[in-house]
């Protein structure tokens, strides 16, 4: 349960209450535990953050007129519900999946309450009606598409190009390093070009406060929006480190793979290629989630501080310096996440003439 009063002894993962909360609010989370350490996540979206603890997600979005909107919902990964997905490599390969179709769900919600701000006064004379949210299959139909288009940038089109400008298709390591360092040089480029959008920057920033709540959480530190801004906007566990990893692992895990074919079948082809690396894919996913998983939990040593540096790094490009308002949101994102705040304060507020969405328990 959430003290009542300033303690001044903290236990790991405790959070402390700020001078107005006081008073009668009871953690609702039944996987919620004070005394023990947990990690939590989440992601910036449009003008807000998701977060998530086990068993709950909970989505923060600051509307135009100040408001703060959460959706909260249970929710439990295909990982936790069976347990033989939680075989190591196995459990990154479909988690990485499922915080796909998640992350496109609350973006999605996100983008609703932006079209809601959006509508113009004319629009609500006429009668018109904000886009409600995709369905389940249009979801699934989204998440198909990103991965296609995203194994299509960074895994076809760097073998297509090795193959077509450089003779060295039968050298394994040389192959697949150049193929690596372009995926690199992509990754770089797209993430640098779109940081230039005043758009883009705002997201970043919300990323931002995104990781440093949940510093401040993981490191007993009271979740105040002033004390939150104190902590790094750096993160071991962060996607954009995840994405990093994966070229990396990509160089080595290919590498080995067109050794053995090499010495299976003789020469490769850019077919036979595609048709061996791309199957391939959700291994070195799953390799790379053990890797950073592994490197977060060893970041104070000389080799952890190097496996989990490059993704440091590319953070400097992927979160901006949030101001308090943003840590505000993350904060009461984090919180409802946990139980530790009620989500119904948070609903839409009805506007004349506009039809609100629904509650967010009830979405």
């Amino acid at each position: 349960m959430l003290s009542t009063a300033h303690t001044t002894k903290k236990q790991k993962g405790e959070v402390v209450p700020m001078e107005n909360e006081r008073s009668s609010w009871v953690p609702t989370n039944p996987l919620y535990d004070p005394s023990k350490p947990m990690q939590v996540g989440g992601q910036a979206v449009l003008e807000g953050v998701m977060m998530r603890a086990p068993g709950s997600v909970a989505t923060a979005v600051r509307r135009a007129n100040g408001d703060i909107v959460v959706k909260h919902e249970r929710y439990a990964s295909v990982v936790e519900k069976y347990r033989f997905l939680k075989l190591p490599v196995l459990r990154g390969a479909v988690g990485l999946v499922d915080m796909m179709y998640l992350g496109i769900k609350t973006l999605n919600y996100s983008a609703e309450i932006a079209m809601l701000d959006l509508e113009t006064d004319e629009s609500r004379k006429n009668g018109k009606k904000p886009k409600k949210g995709q369905s389940s299959l249009a979801l699934a139909g989204t998440l198909v598409l990103a991965l296609a288009i995203g194994i299509g940038i960074f895994f076809v089109l760097p073998l297509v190009v090795t193959t077509e400008v450089f003779q060295f298709e039968q050298n394994a390591l040389a192959f697949n390093l150049t193929a690596g360092l372009i995926r690199i040089l992509i990754l770089l480029g797209y993430l640098s070009a779109i940081a230039l959008s005043k758009e883009i920057q705002r997201l970043f920033q919300f990323h931002g406060a995104e990781h440093k709540t949940v510093f401040a959480f993981e490191l007993s530190d009271r979740l105040d929006p002033q004390i939150v801004l104190g902590h790094s906007r750096f993160h071991p566990r962060c996607g954009t480190s995840f994405l990093l990893i994966v070229m990396f692992v990509a160089i080595l895990a290919f590498s080995l793979l067109d050794a053995v074919m090499i010495s299976l079948v003789g020469n490769l082809t850019i077919v036979t290629r595609l048709l061996t690396h791309l199957p391939f894919i959700p291994v070195v996913g799953g390799i790379s989630y053990e890797v950073i998983k592994f490197s977060a939990k060893h970041t104070t040593t000389w080799w952890g501080k190097l496996l989990i540096a490059p993704g440091l790094w590319l953070q400097r490009i992927t979160t901006r310096e949030p101001d308090l308002s943003q840590a505000e949101v993350a904060i009461v994102a984090l919180k409802c996440a946990l139980g530790l705040d009620d989500p119904a304060k948070y609903t839409l507020k009805e506007t004349p003439g506009t039809q609100v969405l629904q509650p967010a328990e009830s979405r």
